[in-house]
């Protein structure tokens, strides 16, 4: 079941070990889908200001998406050029831990372990159908479901089952893009937080959608919440109270971690794309046109909308990304300046009620000169609130790299069609760029390297030449499914 065993570790020398060993020690990992629960996307460790190509590991075949594209148009609303909103298995997205990269594949219905250092395949495992989504890595454990219905957890270091947990109601299986599924497929990811693991199965709401919490430990079921109206797809994210389920081309739905019963569908464009920019403040999208919505903590309502595809949040700056440009935005003044706006507009509509009520009565005149002056005086206060929000630019740049974005210490790095690109985040300046093979939907930073993965099945390791020096790394190679 596994290509390769740990006894395949026991074989490296120990000096290499050591050096390994004592990298390592001070590097952060990627241990989830664009880094933690909030899918931040950000990583503390810096990436060289240039890099070469470490290795490369190819499949023999692509992934193969549930989801192949956007319909062209939306002629009952006129919206064209439509947003592919379903973009979650477009490549296989690596994590990383410690010396070892992992990923799920549609291609083969594998769970791989690969070397970080060389791009070796160190194990993989079976499952009984494509493994669309990101594993997760907690506790030395590999956590990961598939569209077989079942959640797998297993031995980060060698990839022997510790258990194996059918989350369908039923063994009962449908054709599936070319493959035997469950009817219940696990169309997200699996959530790790203080020892419970979340995820979901199904994604037609006729059958119900099972949304599960499992013992990490054991994969007993703590609890099970069946929603009958909305699908479950994407990556899930978790603050500490709450589950944020993607729902494909519809709203995240809004969940309670320790129940899991709903709370809301937040009010939006839809997308499987989804960020958590500290507790519980929402950025998802893409929407039909490329738009981002943003929902403050606690209200229902939309706080902010951004033309985007993806957004980097760190301390006080995000970084909007786009299909033609990557910006820098003072984050805390603009969401100020958003709220004291969205204020000013309630006031608004507050009192055109008002006046409306009062002209339905008749009378009220000095009440109606009153209101009818204090909505003169919001115009131009909400006028200047709006300039000021434009002024919160820090930098704006044309970007070919519109893909993914994530942020690995001073360095964004952005992935396009066939190439990568790095940029200094203080100014948006162009460090460097690298082929790729394929369109670049997935990239991973840790321990200063990248991690890049593409449709056509690459992942590529990208290093700065004293990191593969410091680890003895040899020459790039390139390794293949066998």
């Amino acid at each position: 079941m596994r290509s390769r065993t740990a006894s395949l570790l026991r074989r490296v020398t120990l000096g290499w070990v050591i050096t390994v060993a004592v990298v390592r020690a001070s590097a952060s990992d990627w241990p989830t889908y664009r880094a933690d629960n909030s899918r931040s996307g950000v990583s503390p460790d810096d990436v060289p200001g240039v890099v070469s190509e470490a290795w490369v590991w190819r499949s023999r075949q692509p992934p193969r998406p549930a989801w192949q594209g956007e319909a062209k148009w939306d002629g009952w609303n006129k919206v064209f050029d439509l947003k592919a909103r379903q973009t979650f298995d477009r490549a296989f997205h690596a994590v990383v831990s410690g010396d070892r990269v992992y990923f799920g594949s549609s291609a083969d219905d594998k769970i791989y372990c690969l070397d970080a250092v060389t791009g070796r395949e160190v194990w993989t495992v079976f499952t009984e159908g494509p493994v669309r989504l990101a594993p997760t890595i907690a506790n030395g454990r590999v956590y990961v479901g598939s569209d077989d219905g079942h959640v797998y957890c297993l031995d980060a270091q060698d990839g022997h089952s510790l258990w194996n947990v059918r989350a369908a109601p039923s063994d009962r299986r449908i054709p599936g893009n070319g493959r035997l599924i469950s009817a219940w497929p696990v169309r997200t990811s699996v959530v790790v937080a203080d020892g419970i693991a979340y995820t979901t199965a199904g994604m037609f709401p006729s059958e119900g959608v099972h949304l599960l919490a499992l013992d990490a430990a054991t994969g007993a079921e703590r609890w099970r919440q069946i929603q009958t109206d909305l699908p479950a797809q994407g990556y899930l994210l978790a603050s500490p109270t709450r589950l944020y389920i993607p729902a494909g081309r519809d709203n995240p739905v809004v969940c309670d971690r320790a129940t899991g019963k709903r709370i809301r569908v937040v009010d939006g464009n839809g997308g499987t794309y989804a960020l958590l920019a500290g507790g519980d403040s929402l950025v998802f999208g893409p929407g039909k046109t490329g738009q981002l919505n943003a929902l403050d903590e606690g209200p229902a309502d939309q706080l902010a909308t951004f033309q985007g595809n993806q957004m980097i949040v760190a301390g006080d700056r995000s970084y909007l990304h786009s299909d033609t440009e990557l910006s820098a935005l003072d984050r805390g003044r603009y969401l100020q300046l958003a709220r004291e706006r969205k204020a000013i507009s309630r006031r608004q509509g507050e009192i055109q009620k008002a006046l409306r009520k009062l002209d339905a009565a008749g009378g009220g005149d000095a009440e109606k000169a009153k209101l009818k002056s204090e909505l003169a005086e919001l115009g131009p206060k909400l006028d200047a609130r709006t300039q000021s929000m434009e002024e919160c630019l820090a930098w704006k740049i044309p970007c070919r790299w519109p893909l993914t974005l994530v942020l690995a210490g001073t360095t964004l790095a952005a992935g396009g069609q066939n190439e990568v690109a790095g940029f200094q985040a203080s100014d948006g300046k162009v460090l460097w760029t690298r082929p790729v093979t394929g369109a670049a939907y997935g990239i991973a930073a840790a321990g200063g390297a990248l991690f890049v993965s593409t449709d056509s099945g690459s992942i590529h390791c990208f290093r700065g030449s004293s990191q593969r020096a410091s680890l003895n790394a040899p020459a790039p190679a390139e390794s293949r499914t066998p």
